[in-house]
């Protein structure tokens, strides 16, 4: 028979170290707020304009480039508000910050 202690490695035990949380970022919070009202208005606005593109293509034949640079500046700027929402962007979407511009 062997024993375990004669022998044998023995390894250090673990040494927890206690987990520093950050504090709520309340202010993030209801700013997070704005935001999500703010795209909830975004979001309809570019639904709106999906279908005035829509007619213009009916009645025109062809897209609007105007609409169309201005709908993408609305999905980049609502892309913003998403990101910040979900911790995904440390940077504040319009109106702290520049509205996406479409080259």
């Amino acid at each position: 028979m062997t024993d375990a202690s004669n022998g044998a490695s023995q390894t250090a035990p673990a040494v927890t170290v206690p987990e520093t949380r950050m504090p709520f970022p309340a202010t993030r919070f209801l700013y997070s707020i704005l935001y999500g009202v703010i795209a909830y208005f975004v979001i309809n606005l570019i639904f709106i304009l999906a279908l005035l593109q829509f007619v213009i293509v009916a009645i025109n034949g062809r897209v609007n480039e105007e609409l169309k640079n201005f709908s993408f500046s609305l999905v980049q700027y609502l892309w913003e508000l998403f990101a910040y929402i979900t911790f995904v962007r440390d940077e504040q979407p319009f109106p702290v910050s520049n509205f996406p511009k479409h080259a």
